[in-house]
C-alpha cells in the first residue's frame, strides 16, 4: 500500500512538515523534523529511480481521478534522476544547517527558515514530479514564494533588497509561465501534459501556439536564471543566509533547466523546438554569452560568495549548450553537468559558510593567509574549486569532457575552444582565492579566526560528503552518466 503511493508521499511528506515547525516552535526540534523528511523524500527518490530502471515509467492519478480530468504524477528516468539529485542535495544540507543558521539567523526566526526550507522542497519536488501543466505552475510558485522568504531570513539588510529583486523578476517569469499555459489550454482544451503533447501533435501551428512557446521560454529563463535574465540571482546568492544561498545553488536552477527540457522534449517535441523556430542556435548564443561573461564576472568579485554566483551563471551556460547541440551526448552531457553542478557548487557553499562561521565575511582580501590558520577548510574548498576547473578524477572533469566530446560530434569546434577559454578563467578566479588563503601574508588579514567558537561538526560532515561525492563521481561514472545517457536515448528517440 504504502509503495504504490511512495510518488504522492514525495511531495505530501515536506509539505506536512513545513506547518509542523511552526506548531514546534523549537530549534532542535524542527532540525529533527527536518532531517527526518529529507532522509525519507530521499530514501523514496531511489526507490523510484530503482522502479523506473525496471517498469520505464510510473504514473500516479492523484484522488483516483486518471488524466486528462485528474492531477496526475508522471515518473519516468529523467524525473527520478531529479528527485534523487534534489533529495540528497536537502539531506546533506539539512544536516549541516544547524550550526549555520544559528550563526546568521536570528534565534526567534529559525524555526521559520525550517519551514520555509521544507516548502521550497516541496514545491522543487512538485514541479519535478507533476505532470499537470496548471499544477507545475502551482508547485513553482511555492518553490518561488518560499525562495523569497527564507531569502530574506537574513540579518544582512542587503537579504531584504535581493528578496525583493528575486521577487520582482520571479513574478514577472511566473506571469509569462502562466500566460504560456493559458494559451495552451485554450488551444488544446487540456492541462495534462502528455494530452497536451498529443493535442499539440495533431493541431496545426499557430501564432497561439507559437506565443505560448516563446512566453514560457522567457519565464523559464528568468526562473533559471539563464543568460541574460539572470539579473536576480547575484544578489539572491550573495546576501542571502550562507546555508540558504548553498541550497539554492544546488537545487533551484538545475530543476528550471529540467523544467526547459521537459517542455521541449515532452511537450512541443523537440522537432518544433528546435528545427522549426531555430530554437537551439539561439540557445548556442545564449549558452556561449554565459559561459564567457560568468567567468569573465567572476575573476572580477572580493566576495567569494558573488564570485560563486557568476560561475554559477556560467555553468548554466555549460548545460544550456549540451541541450543545444540537439544529439543524444549533447543531452546526456547536459544531464551530467546538472548532477555534478548539483554537488559541486552545494560543496563550495558549504565550504563557504564555515569560512563565514568562523571569519564571519566572505572577502577573498580580507582573508589573507586563511590556508594557514583553517588548512582543512581549504584543502575542502580546493577539491570543488578543482572540480569547477574540470580537473581530472573529479566530478567537473566528467562533465566537461562529455560536453566537449558531445560538441566535436556535433562539428562545433568553436564550442570546445570556449569550455577551453572558460575553463582558464575559472583557474583565474579560483586562483585569485588560492593565492590569497596561501602566498598572502596573514598580517594583511583584517578579520580575526576565532578559535573559541565551537567546532561545526555536522556542517564538517556535509562538507566532506561532497568533497568526497566530487571525487567519486569523477572516477565511478555509473550513475551520473550511465543513467543521463538512457535518458537522453529514450527522450531523442520516443
Amino acid at each position: 500500500m504504502i509503495s504504490s503511493n511512495l510518488p504522492a508521499l514525495q511531495v505530501v511528506l515536506p509539505l506536512l512538515a513545513a506547518p509542523l515547525c511552526i506548531i514546534l516552535h523549537n530549534r532542535k526540534l524542527t532540525w529533527i523534523l527536518t532531517i527526518t523528511t529529507c532522509i525519507t523524500c530521499f530514501v523514496i527518490s531511489c526507490s523510484l529511480l530503482n522502479r523506473v530502471l525496471i517498469e520505464n515509467t510510473i504514473t500516479y492519478s492523484m484522488g483516483g481521478w486518471l488524466a486528462p480530468w485528474g492531477i496526475e504524477y508522471y515518473i519516468d528516468k529523467l524525473t527520478a534522476y531529479m528527485l534523487l539529485i534534489i533529495s540528497a542535495v536537502a539531506t546533506l544540507v539539512s544536516i549541516g544547517a544547524k550550526e549555520s543558521i544559528e550563526n546568521e539567523i536570528a534565534s526567534d526566526r529559525i524555526y521559520l527558515f525550517y519551514t520555509t526550507f521544507l516548502l521550497n522542497l516541496t514545491g522543487l519536488l512538485g514541479v519535478i514530479i507533476t505532470g499537470d501543466a496548471f499544477n507545475l505552475f502551482v508547485f513553482i510558485e511555492i518553490a518561488s514564494l518560499s525562495s523569497y522568504a527564507i531569502i530574506s531570513l537574513g540579518k544582512d539588510k542587503r537579504s531584504l533588497y535581493s528578496a525583493f529583486k528575486y521577487l520582482i523578476f520571479g513574478t514577472i517569469g511566473a506571469s509569462f509561465i502562466l500566460i504560456s499555459v493559458g494559451l495552451l489550454y485554450a488551444v488544446t482544451g487540456t492541462l495534462n501534459i502528455s494530452d497536451l503533447s498529443q493535442q499539440l501533435a495533431h493541431t496545426e501551428n499557430s501564432a497561439t501556439i507559437t506565443t505560448a512557446f516563446v512566453f514560457f521560454i522567457i519565464g523559464i529563463g528568468i526562473k533559471a536564471a539563464i543568460f541574460p535574465l539572470h539579473l536576480w540571482l547575484p544578489d539572491a546568492y550573495t546576501h542571502s543566509p550562507s546555508i540558504v544561498s548553498t541550497f539554492l545553488a544546488g537545487t533551484t536552477t538545475k530543476v528550471f533547466i529540467y523544467v526547459l527540457i521537459r517542455f521541449i522534449y515532452s511537450l512541443y517535441g523537440y522537432e518544433y523546438s528546435f528545427y522549426l523556430e531555430s530554437f537551439n542556435y539561439l540557445l548556442m548564443i545564449v549558452a556561449c554569452g554565459a559561459i564567457v561573461y560568468g567567468s569573465i564576472l567572476a575573476i572580477k568579485q572580493d566576495s567569494i560568495k558573488r564570485l560563486l554566483a557568476y560561475s554559477s551563471i556560467s555553468q548554466i551556460g555549460y548545460m544550456i549548450l549540451g541541450l543545444a547541440l540537439i544529439t543524444e551526448l549533447g543531452l546526456a552531457a547536459c544531464l551530467t553537468n546538472m548532477f555534478n553542478h548539483a554537488f559541486i557548487k552545494t560543496g563550495l557553499f558549504l565550504a563557504v559558510a564555515v569560512i563565514i562561521y568562523y571569519y564571519q565575511s566572505d572577502s577573498i582580501k580580507q582573508l589573507s593567509g586563511m590556508a594557514k590558520t583553517s588548512p582543512l577548510i581549504f584543502i575542502l574548498f580546493l577539491i570543488s574549486g578543482l572540480s569547477i576547473i574540470g580537473v581530472p578524477l573529479t566530478s567537473g572533469f566528467i562533465s566537461k569532457w562529455y560536453l566537449i566530446k558531445a560538441s566535436i560530434d556535433a562539428g562545433y569546434w568553436f564550442f570546445v575552444l570556449v569550455i577551453v577559454f572558460s575553463s582558464v578563467l575559472a583557474i583565474i578566479y579560483i586562483g585569485r582565492i588560492i593565492e590569497s588563503a596561501y602566498f598572502k601574508s596573514e598580517e594583511n588579514r583584517i578579520l580575526i579566526y576565532d578559535e573559541n567558537r565551537k567546532t561545526p561538526y555536522l556542517l564538517f560532515f556535509s562538507l566532506l560528503i561532497f568533497t568526497f561525492i566530487n571525487i567519486y563521481f569523477g572516477i565511478e561514472t555509473t550513475l551520473n552518466v550511465d543513467i543521463a545517457m538512457q535518458i537522453s536515448s529514450d527522450l531523442i528517440n520516443k
